[in-house]
């Protein structure tokens, strides 16, 4: 089996692949620094849990845009489960062309989730993962990973609009009924979820311009991704799982 490990601003996520089947999915916070023993220890629990042996894991890759994270979290999973670990960056075959004027500079979520829109769906292909941060990338038919865009994503626009104004409270994120709000909480989602469409839509448009490819694949992913999936045409297909399927074709290309 193959730990498949995303190490995001927020979470870390962790899948168990078995083949192609994902056998499980785990998430720990990555804000809290924890050592190498913690780490070993609480994924090690975390399989136990779910009935996964962990003396079945044969291998480990992992994604990180957290470098702090990585000496613990590398050397948790070698002591625990004594496998070699595969960090995605410089030297790793993914598969796909970097574009960028400085290909160092790309985020290696950036990386692994082109790899995986690209391998299946096909390109061209903007794929949009709605993170700490959105990000969305244009992978050409050839497989080149030429442009990028970031903005805030949902989360930090919210805690934004609730830490900079005195009298807003924290809310749920998540669509109102109506975006003819009458009171503060439905107002400030209102204002977050449609907001967001609104520029989730025109990103995607503008692309589609200067591209000059209309009918572009547009793929997404990201937790909040959902919410704004539910309610737009623009975005052909939302893939919960797309930045751990990514991890696992390009373990399979090593």
């Amino acid at each position: 089996m193959l730990l498949a490990i995303d190490v995001g601003n927020t979470n870390i996520t962790i899948g168990v692949y078995d083949g192609e089947k994902l056998e499980g999915i785990f998430r720990l916070m990555s804000k809290s620094s924890k050592t190498s023993d913690e780490y070993g220890v609480m994924i090690k629990g975390m399989l136990e849990a779910k009935g996964l042996d962990p003396k079945k894991i044969e291998a480990a890759i992992i994604a990180s845009v957290v470098p702090n994270l990585m000496h613990s979290l590398v050397s948790g999973i070698y002591k625990y489960f004594n496998v070699k670990v595969i960090n995605v960056g410089p030297g790793i075959k993914t598969g796909i062309k970097i574009g960028a004027e400085n290909p160092k500079e790309v985020g290696a979520d950036r990386i692994v989730d082109a790899v995986a829109a690209y391998e299946l769906y096909g390109g061209p292909v903007l794929v949009i993962d709605f993170g700490t941060a959105t990000t969305y990338d244009f992978v050409t038919e050839d497989g080149t990973l030429s442009a990028a865009i970031t903005s805030p994503g949902i989360r930090i626009c919210a805690n934004a609009l609730w830490n900079e104004a005195a009298k807003l409270p924290q809310i749920e994120i998540k669509k109102p009924k109506s975006i003819l709000a009458k009171e503060t909480i439905s107002s400030m989602q209102a204002g977050l979820v449609y907001g967001y469409i609104g520029q989730t839509e025109y990103i995607i448009e503008k692309v589609k311009e200067e591209t000059k490819i209309p009918d572009l694949k547009v793929v997404a992913t990201g937790g909040l991704g959902k919410i704004i999936f539910d309610e737009t045409k623009k975005i052909d297909v939302y893939n919960k799982d797309l930045t751990l399927e990514g991890l696992r074709l390009i373990y399979n290309k090593q």
